[in-house]
């Protein structure tokens, strides 16, 4: 699935997320995950009728979908793979209005480090700075985050018009109480401030409640500056995170080999209205006799 200007497609089949096999931090209560799913395939049909707005009745089941409180964490990768940051998150989402007047309202809470200025033990208890999202209706959801949504495969696609809820993530759960503001601060790599594109792609792991919900970023010139992702479970129990460290002798190509199958719809929007191309997908990654990845895509 893809939506413009988001230029990442949804193809789900064999390989969904990561292996978990690494605590990284241990709370009292905890479930850790072993995903990579070898049989999970997706053939969706759209959820918007060509060249109409999305439905009350799919924006509904969209929100039902995201309602109710999420543990997880959020991690930071740059535009080479390369794990920059993990961060506890938590995220709690409900729905008030009824009807067409329906919004989803969602509050985002952060995980601060140790302040450089605390004392060492002055706190039993880290502190969690608060992110209110901006919330998603009717007229937000066509005008600015353009939702493409796959309400049977649990999947869709939508953008964002700017990085600021990244930023702030980065920023209070690097940084903490130790953010001075600064554009450009030390050790910590942020989105621009006028990127081109802002994308989330969130899938579910098949019948459980967990997902991944990951964002492409592209700087204004076009060129992808960083890739972050959040892996979420509803419900009170902490997920554990597993370990995204790439270990040396890895190869991480390996685990996105063999077809993919899917369904693609592709939003176009123009001065004159915008168009909706749909196709069934395949696209293959393999290695040829020279060691070279060869991709092909299929509709």
């Amino acid at each position: 699935m893809s939506l413009l200007p988001c230029s990442t497609c949804i193809h789900i089949s064999k390989q969904l997320f990561f292996n978990a096999n690494h605590k990284p931090f241990s709370p009292p209560c905890t479930r850790s995950i072993s995903l990579f799913p070898r049989t999970f395939k997706l053939c969706a049909s759209a959820a918007k009728p060509k060249g109409e707005s999305i439905s009350t009745d799919l924006l509904k089941r969209f929100i039902k979908l995201n309602v109710g409180k999420w543990s997880g964490s959020f991690h930071q990768f740059d535009a080479n793979g390369n794990l920059l940051n993990t961060i506890p998150t938590k995220l709690s989402a409900s729905s008030y209005g009824e009807d067409d007047l329906i919004s989803l309202i969602q509050t985002l809470y952060i995980r601060q480090p140790l302040s450089n200025n605390s004392i060492y033990g002055s706190k039993d208890r880290p502190d969690w700075a608060e992110y209110k999202i901006k919330e998603t209706n009717m007229f937000t959801v066509d005008k600015y985050q353009q939702i493409g949504f796959f309400p049977d495969e649990r999947a869709f696609a939508l953008r964002y018009q700017t990085a600021g809820m990244l930023d702030a993530i980065l920023r209070q759960g690097v940084l903490g109480e130790d953010d001075f503001g600064e554009e450009l601060p030390k050790n910590l790599k942020l989105p621009s401030r006028r990127p081109s594109i802002v994308c989330e792609n969130c899938l579910y792991l098949p019948q459980t409640d967990i997902r991944a919900r990951a964002f492409h970023v592209m700087d204004p010139k076009g060129v992808v500056e960083m890739l972050l992702i959040f892996l979420e479970e509803r419900g009170d129990t902490v997920l554990v995170s597993p370990s995204l460290v790439v270990s040396e002798g890895e190869n991480r190509i390996k685990k996105i080999l063999g077809k993919w199958k899917g369904h693609s719809v592709t939003k176009r929007s123009g001065v004159y209205g915008a168009t909706l191309a749909e196709a069934d997908t395949i696209n293959s990654l393999e290695f040829d006799y020279n060691g070279q990845l060869i991709q092909v895509n299929h509709s």
